[in-house]
């Protein structure tokens, strides 16, 4: 299924900001009818850590989402520079947020966030072996907040509807299946 059935007669950049650039391209369609279509493109990876202790204990932040201007629950994530290790951004993240070192790593799950209007790219990682640092977060996470919960309490707040962060969702229920939680 390699076929490419879209053709691209033209691209504008509309606008850009250091995290986002939006396009307008005027394309062929796979019907062969003309038409636009907009893609918003991200400069970063969208990283996410499930943080699981020996006792099944995960942590989530929370924090004031201003596009959304609610609370949300989440696992701890944040954006990695492409050309960097994605390990290394996910390391980053996890001591920034939480104050949490792991040692042991796993990358649990490749996502594309909205395929349909973007080409953003998520990866979420499982860190265990956990143990306690210095958090150092950025100036947009000062009202952020640490919750260790049991697991089952964060799979029930994702089943409850709770959780509506897509990385934190699949995050989540990916760990659930692959550990029998």
């Amino acid at each position: 299924m390699e076929k490419k059935p879209w053709t691209t007669l033209s691209q504008e950049d509309i606008y850009e900001n250091p995290w986002i650039k939006l396009e307008e391209h005027q394309v062929i369609n796979p019907g062969g009818g003309k038409g636009i279509y907009g893609k918003v493109h991200y400069k970063n990876i969208a990283i996410g850590i499930v943080a699981l202790d020996d006792r099944q204990h995960i942590w989530l932040v929370g924090q004031h989402r201003y596009v959304l201007n609610e609370w949300s629950w989440e696992i701890p994530e944040g954006g990695g520079h492409p050309e960097k290790d994605i390990l290394e951004s996910a390391q980053r993240e996890l001591l920034e947020e939480t104050g949490l070192r792991a040692t042991q790593w796993k990358k649990i799950l490749k996502t594309h966030l909205s395929n349909s209007v973007s080409d953003e790219v998520g990866f979420v990682f499982l860190a265990q072996g956990l143990h306690e640092a210095a958090h150092q977060r950025e100036e947009t996470e000062a009202d952020m907040t640490i919750w260790k919960l049991p697991f089952a309490e964060a799979l029930q707040m994702v089943m409850d509807g709770k959780i509506t962060d897509s990385l934190s969702m699949m995050g989540i229920l990916k760990v659930a299946r692959l550990l029998n939680l």
